[in-house]
């Protein structure tokens, strides 16, 4: 089981400076090398405070000087706000600046928000064809003199310039929730990376059933790489309601996705207030007694057994997905103890 940290600059008000989020930032991705964590994974928002990050690359290429083992994940790219000419020079140019420690997340995106903002009004759930397009532009570009006339984008003969250190090119990992997305991963050979969300662990056997699936269906293509990307909060046993803390910021996080999400408001300088706790009395997976059982929270112990579930399922990689309204103190004190106590039961 590998272990990954999955993190943004978040910011739900202005009594935070940016700079000290970028330190923040930078804090725990040194905590997770130094603890034996194989990736840092950064993802792609734009005009958002809530997941701060226009480019993956900036803070990734400042933390490969940073560091020297972990490597350096774009968490992920999305498809339709970018030309895969670009895509290609710039992962192959992170490669070249690590020395080999790239990778490549691509997803369709999903807010309409920032679709409305940065591809014109485009219907997010039209993503995919961008993101099943690009995959195959960007391994070939990878490789060499490549032209592509396709539906999306066309072009005469041309390149990634540089090439990547890795060869054929830095492992490319598509985000995928639906069997479609999972077989299209599987089949142009990329590893694949699923998030439960809210839901609970019957959701990852779901995900991995997809996925097992999509293998069946691809039997001449080598297994990829599965990894599954969670909230995470780790609490002392001592502190019997050390779990409350977590789930409550949790509950933020998913009410503030949701205003997001739901885009029926203009947010003020960035920021987007939490849909309303009312708003949810309905929902069960918002009670914070499931927010606890659901999403990853708990003691070293309890979080271990519910790994090793993960790992008997053919799970090869948890991700520790930092983004959850915490203070930087709470984080660090949670990724701490997961570095403590949870990382060695795996080694």
């Amino acid at each position: 089981m590998k272990f990954s940290l999955f993190v943004h600059m978040e910011r739900y008000d202005e009594q935070i400076s940016h700079r000290q989020l970028f330190e923040n930032l930078t804090e725990l991705t040194l905590m997770a090398e130094a603890g034996g964590f194989s990736t840092v994974w950064i993802g792609e928002h734009h005009a958002m405070e809530y997941t701060i990050s226009p480019s993956p690359m900036p803070l990734l290429s400042y933390l490969a000087g940073k560091t020297t083992t972990i490597r350096l994940g774009a968490g992920t790219i999305i498809a339709p706000f970018w030309h895969p000419i670009r895509v290609a020079g710039e992962c192959a140019l992170l490669d070249v600046i690590s020395n080999g420690r790239m990778e490549v997340g691509l997803a369709r995106g999903a807010y309409q928000y920032e679709f409305d903002r940065m591809a014109g009004g485009m219907p997010a759930s039209s993503g995919g064809q961008h993101l099943r397009e690009m995959v195959p532009v960007v391994k070939a570009l990878w490789q060499g003199d490549y032209a592509h006339d396709g539906e999306l984008w066309k072009f005469p003969t041309a390149t990634s310039s540089p090439k990547p250190v890795q060869q054929p090119g830095p492992p490319v990992w598509i985000a995928a929730r639906d069997p479609d997305s999972h077989n299209f991963a599987v089949k142009h050979g990329c590893n694949v990376m699923v998030t439960p969300l809210m839901k609970g662990d019957e959701e990852v056997v779901d995900l991995m059933n997809k996925f097992e699936t999509a293998l069946a269906n691809n039997p001449e293509v080598p297994r990829p790489q599965l990894m599954v990307l969670r909230h995470t909060h780790v609490h002392s046993p001592e502190d019997s309601e050390g779990w409350r803390v977590g789930a409550q910021a949790i509950s933020r996080f998913y009410r503030t996705f949701d205003a997001w999400f739901g885009n029926k408001q203009t947010p003020v300088n960035g920021l987007l207030a939490p849909s309303p706790e009312e708003k949810f009395k309905e929902r069960p997976e918002f009670e914070l007694e499931n927010i606890h059982k659901n999403t990853m929270i708990g003691t070293p112990e309890e979080i271990i057994a519910r790994i090793r579930h993960y790992q008997e399922l053919g799970v090869d990689e948890f991700s520790f997905w930092a983004d959850n309204g915490l203070s930087h103190e709470e984080k660090k004190k949670s990724l701490a103890l997961f570095i403590q106590h949870v990382v060695p039961a795996f080694r």
